[in-house]
């Protein structure tokens, strides 16, 4: 067994403590590392939270100007628009789809954007239309498919521009889909949609209030109105219903 002078004892501490001493700095380097890298990604997240919200606006906003240029052609309806995007998001919420995405209320602002290729003519003919102008504005949900078709950032708001005037029992248009064929959030789009039309006032009628147009509603259940969806929206409170339709004029 070696031994050792006080000397080389004293020596070896010393060393031990410098060995000590470099590694606590190095721990200390790496956590300041650490924090710097840890201070980068904070910083860069935030900075994409707000490219994302700033993104996420312009969205709406071109969607709203585009709503805006067809509500602009068809001046009857008020805000129909707005106002059947509020029901219909209100009538999403209750059904338990993801109000989240942005997709479903660019569907039901733009559901009738197919409507800026009608002429003139039909859109603001005074009289019946014929049945070659009838077959023409019925293709409105078509015309209305082909142009947001490819724009990216809509996805799946195209489903309720094509198909918002389907019905349950496959008597709808353009496809005549039935059922569960029809997208779940055209189907909600179509109550939101028949809603706003009954407690408006039209140049054929006035318009109806709330409790009966719900009433009036329900009893289209399983014939127009998707039975699921019915439960859904009578669940609503009426003053919701009535809040929307008053804010929204």
């Amino acid at each position: 067994m070696a031994v050792h002078s006080e000397a080389e004892l004293a020596e070896e501490i010393e060393r031990l403590r410098a060995e000590l001493a470099r590694r606590e700095r190095e721990a200390a380097d790496k956590e300041l590392q650490l924090e710097r890298y840890a201070a980068d990604l904070r910083e860069t997240f935030k900075q994409e939270r707000a490219r994302s919200q700033e993104l996420s606006r312009s969205y709406m906003a071109t969607v709203r100007a585009l709503s805006n240029a067809v509500e602009a052609r068809d001046a009857y309806t008020g805000k129909h628009a707005e106002r059947v995007a509020a029901y219909g998001m209100a009538v999403a919420r209750a059904l338990g789809l993801s109000a989240e995405s942005p997709e479903i209320e660019f569907g039901f602002l733009l559901h009738d954007i197919g409507k800026l290729a009608i002429p003139d003519a039909i859109l603001y003919k005074p009289s019946a239309l014929t049945e070659e102008e009838r077959a023409l504005m019925a293709r409105h949900p078509v015309l209305g498919a082909d142009i947001v078709r490819g724009i990216d950032f809509l996805g799946g708001a195209g489903q309720v521009v094509r198909h918002h005037h389907e019905r349950w029992d496959g008597q709808g248009y353009p496809d005549g889909l039935r059922g569960e064929e029809i997208p779940i959030t055209a189907r909600v789009f179509a109550v939101a949609d028949v809603l706003d039309a009954l407690t408006t006032d039209r140049p054929y009628r006035p318009a109806s209030t709330m409790p009966i147009a719900r009433e009036s509603i329900i009893r289209e259940s399983g014939s127009h109105f998707d039975p699921g969806v019915v439960e859904a929206f009578a669940s609503i409170p009426l003053e919701t219903l009535e809040r929307i339709g008053a804010e929204i004029r």
